[in-house]
């Protein structure tokens, strides 16, 4: 089945780190997976774009894994042309592939990391809504530096 997964939690607490496991167990059973980072994957459509190679990138690297993670969305935010490259990409592979997707955002602030464009991030988020695991907890980076005096307990990560 093509379904999505959408982990949402703030930074630290293992959304990447899950992902990932998901992914490998996933690709340990034969499926054909890729991870990558939100802003590569831009940067990586955005030059296909501009080489004249969008639709061999899709067809090759969005389209091609069964399985395809994308982390850190919203952490830079898209400006309109990236947003609406972002979408061609949910739009492109649903019910066709799956997607896991890590963000630090809710997702009542993901309108503003795709341009400002509610009508897009509506249409997007409609496709990618199925299964959301909303996390929460400790940052653990965090917690290994208290726990190695680095931090004291009571500061916040900057």
């Amino acid at each position: 089945r093509a379904e999505n997964v959408v982990l949402i939690g703030p930074s630290g607490i293992g959304k990447t780190h899950l992902a990932i496991a998901l992914g490998y167990k996933a690709a340990q059973a034969g499926v054909k997976t890729r991870f990558i980072t939100a802003a590569d994957l831009m940067l990586q459509l955005s030059t296909a774009q501009r080489q004249g190679r969008l639709k061999e990138y899709f067809n090759r690297a969005i389209l091609g894994p069964r399985l395809l993670v994308i982390d850190e969305i919203g952490y830079l935010p898209f400006g309109r042309e990236e947003a609406n490259l972002f979408f061609q990409v949910v739009a492109k592979r649903y019910e066709k592939g799956a997607m896991i997707l890590t963000s630090n955002l809710p997702f009542s602030q993901w309108a503003d990391a795709f341009a400002g464009d509610t009508t897009l991030t509506a249409a997007m988020l409609d496709r990618l809504l199925p299964h959301i695991l909303t996390l929460s907890g400790e940052s653990y980076r965090l917690k290994d530096k208290r726990k190695a005096g680095v931090v004291r307990k009571n500061s916040k990560p900057e």
